[in-house]
């Protein structure tokens, strides 16, 4: 198992080339890196979704930014995943290796610290796919492994089935997680748990509810309203916001600095990952940093989102 210095929060690098232009990309780098922010976390289908795109532009700009800021790269742990590019769709081995290929060429760098199953391929031999991370490992182009909203059964028998063949274990795990959204608590939480893999939660702040930028009654404009809106419809949710508006005045820090302090406070929980389209958006994440919230805040919060 290896597991590195990914810092306090993983900077989500989804929005790079997407919501984020990249200029705008540049400058929340940069603004993450001079706060002491370690770790980038990509993909390689990011942002294929958009008319026009191909996918891979969040990584060609991170590979700009790091070509542009010399020694840089030593200091950052870079994540990305494999899976859902249009081109490079599945786990089959002789595409995972062609996919780190173009990353690592778009990225401008001839390693990556995190690579990712972006999801699982039922299709190919869990043993097939787990012996091509475990080459790509012993290449020197990747440092560790991670997957990525397994279902419990299936990150057991990969453990198992890496375990069983001698091969590079799963070091990290990305999976939905947040104040409002537990399910993974009674699902994949105490597989990860038990097999010593570290948890990085996505959707950190519920797609930017858990900012408390949106509130009943308000209208936002936003590429993600649609994820938001049934948080919006359910009263806990509203609810919870309440108990983080009193915690955050306490510490006079924003929001979202006190939904990433509950998720770090998570046992399981190496940092959460979140994303910020502007410098203003990033000044709220590197509160969280240094936020510690008692353990009477912390279990406050559990209730009240339980």
């Amino acid at each position: 198992m290896t597991t590195l210095d990914v810092g306090p929060l993983i900077l989500g690098g989804n929005v790079f080339g997407w919501t984020a232009d990249r200029d705008d990309s540049f400058a929340v780098l940069d603004a993450f890196v001079a706060a002491g922010g370690r770790a980038i976390d990509t993909a390689d289908v990011y942002s294929a979704w958009v008319p026009g795109h191909t996918g891979g532009e969040s990584e060609t700009i991170i590979g700009e930014w790091l070509a542009a800021r010399p020694g840089v790269r030593e200091q950052i742990v870079i994540g990305t995943k494999v899976f859902q590019h249009p081109e490079r769709a599945g786990l089959a081995p002789a595409n995972l290796r062609a996919a780190l290929e173009d990353s690592l060429r778009r990225l401008q760098t001839d390693f990556v610290d995190i690579y990712y199953a972006h999801r699982d391929d039922p299709d190919v031999a869990q043993l097939d796919y787990l012996t091509a991370f475990d080459e790509l490992v012993r290449e020197g182009k990747v440092r560790t492994i991670g997957i990525s909203a397994f279902s419990p059964e299936r990150i057991a028998s990969a453990v198992s089935t890496a375990a069983g063949a001698n091969l590079t274990p799963i070091s990290y795990s990305q999976d939905e997680y947040n104040l409002v959204s537990r399910d993974i608590e009674n699902g994949a939480l105490p597989v990860i748990a038990a097999a010593g893999i570290a948890e990085v939660p996505y959707f950190a702040l519920a797609a930017g509810f858990l900012t408390g930028k949106y509130r009943p009654g308000k209208t936002v404009q936003s590429e993600r309203l649609n994820r938001v809106t049934p948080h919006l419809e359910n009263p806990r949710d509203v609810a919870v916001l309440d108990v983080l508006d009193g915690i955050a005045a306490a510490h006079r820090v924003p929001v979202a600095a006190v939904s990433l302090a509950w998720l770090r406070a998570q046992p399981v929980v190496a940092a959460p990952i979140a994303s910020a389209r502007t410098t203003e958006q990033l000044e709220a994440l590197v509160a969280s940093f240094s936020l510690q919230l008692t353990d009477v805040e912390v279990a406050t919060l559990t209730q009240a989102s339980a």
